[in-house]
């Protein structure tokens, strides 16, 4: 297992809970830790962010229990985080945090090259990086320094912006989120986007307002993921059926789920950040040190742009697949297609998370979307041991002594 975010944990205590050997490497929550920025609420709402448990322990309300706090419409990320890493230590005690460096193709498997240079084998690797490495930056910012222009990835706080012009572009949740933070940590705030902010909800955290009719009706309509408008939101809710869908009525399928918009409880958050709505960059290029951006009518200059222009999967740029690997994993524009174990072309190598989105839909982008994701990789892995094979000296060393001890290269 690569990666200990929500995906990873959850598809590792499943595989344990079934009796299958499994080692887990990576720090747990990194990129929730080191890729997204302090202040930041989840949008997923409270009954849908519980990390999937085979026996549905270690939930959500049990650890809001040990910490004496009720559960919240809007969770912080610092809160979340620490939520995630208690159920690794619960459920994934013996998590090894060391970086996979390498995955090659072997004689029975896969070789496994870690950051210090040991070497393991595994039967079956499955890949839970999430969003890592996946940025997606348009094409006039290509070559621009990383000083003047960003990704909202890149960021754990804002307070360097203090003080200066910085655009944000985008319109989307982290866009908003974004501007949001920025403004209130002093910066002088622009979102410039394509098409007008669409807001969602409520205006408040606890969602108060609006409680009429429509709110219900709305209320009665939500599926517990809270995936896309109704009535796509209970196909999303159904990632094996997204999966018959063909690619392109696929595509549209999770493009309407996951259409640009913002909750509500940001709004009045914005009183001080400008919105620059249907506007297109034509081009940007540095002006000393600043950012100048061509745009409909005339050109803008900031201190910094922050590009809030979400992710684009391809599994070339993870860093840690060979080449003949990448080449193996049938795709589609660099996401893989998988099966319903969510194995790729490549038997044995499996991809959970939101490089499986392509596959199963919008609802693999969701902490709620682990559980789905975690189950179908355990049927496929007990199915296939069914009628095991030996295992090689190699392998039962590797499964069978701790992490800590194991030094074979």
């Amino acid at each position: 297992m690569i990666g200990a975010g929500p995906f990873g944990l959850a598809a590792a205590a499943h595989l344990t809970s079934a009796n299958i050997a499994t080692r887990v490497f990576g720090e747990p929550m990194s990129f929730w830790r080191n890729n997204m920025p302090e202040g930041m609420k989840l949008r997923s709402p409270w009954v849908a962010s519980h990390i999937a448990h085979p026996n549905e322990e270690h939930a959500l309300d049990a650890y809001a229990a040990m910490r004496d706090f009720a559960p919240m419409e809007q969770m912080p990320i610092n809160e979340f985080i620490r939520y995630g890493c208690w159920f690794q230590a619960q459920a994934v005690p013996d998590l090894d945090t060391r970086k996979v460096a390498l995955v090659e193709p072997a004689q029975h498997g896969f070789r496994v090259r870690l950051d210090d240079g040991e070497i393991v084998q595994a039967d079956r690797v499955v890949v839970a990086m999430g969003l890592a490495r996946q940025d997606f930056r348009p094409a006039p910012f290509a070559g621009l320094p990383s000083d003047l222009v960003s990704h909202s990835s890149d960021h754990v706080s804002f307070n360097a912006y203090r003080g200066r012009r910085v655009a944000v572009i985008g319109r989307g949740q982290s866009a908003c989120e974004s501007a949001a933070l920025l403004s209130e940590a002093g910066a002088d705030v622009q979102l410039i986007s394509r098409g007008p902010v669409l807001w969602l909800g409520s205006e408040q955290d606890d969602g108060s307002q609006r409680r009429d009719l429509a709110w219900r009706v709305r209320k009665l309509m939500m599926t517990r993921g809270a995936v896309g408008p109704f009535p796509l939101n209970w196909l999303a809710e159904s990632p094996g059926l997204v999966r018959l869908l063909g690619d392109d009525m696929r595509d549209d399928f999770s493009a309407r789920c996951l259409r640009a918009k913002a909750s509500g409880w940001l709004r009045p958050r914005f009183g001080a950040v400008q919105i620059n709505a249907g506007q297109t960059i034509s081009g940007a290029r540095t002006s000393g040190n600043r950012v100048t951006l061509d745009l409909v009518g005339g050109s803008a200059t900031f201190d910094h742009v922050l590009l809030a222009t979400g992710y684009k999967i391809d599994i070339a740029r993870l860093g840690i697949l060979a080449p003949a690997l990448v080449q193996g994993v049938a795709n589609s524009g660099g996401a893989p297609r998988l099966s319903y174990g969510m194995e790729s072309s490549v038997p044995g190598l499996h991809f959970v998370g939101a490089s499986s989105a392509h596959s199963f839909g919008p609802l693999m982008r969701f902490v709620w979307g682990a559980g789905y994701a975690a189950r179908a990789v355990t049927r496929r892995v007990a199915a296939n041991r069914a009628q095991p094979a030996a295992l090689e000296p190699d392998h039962v060393e590797m499964f069978t002594r701790s992490p800590k001890t194991l030094t074979r290269t």
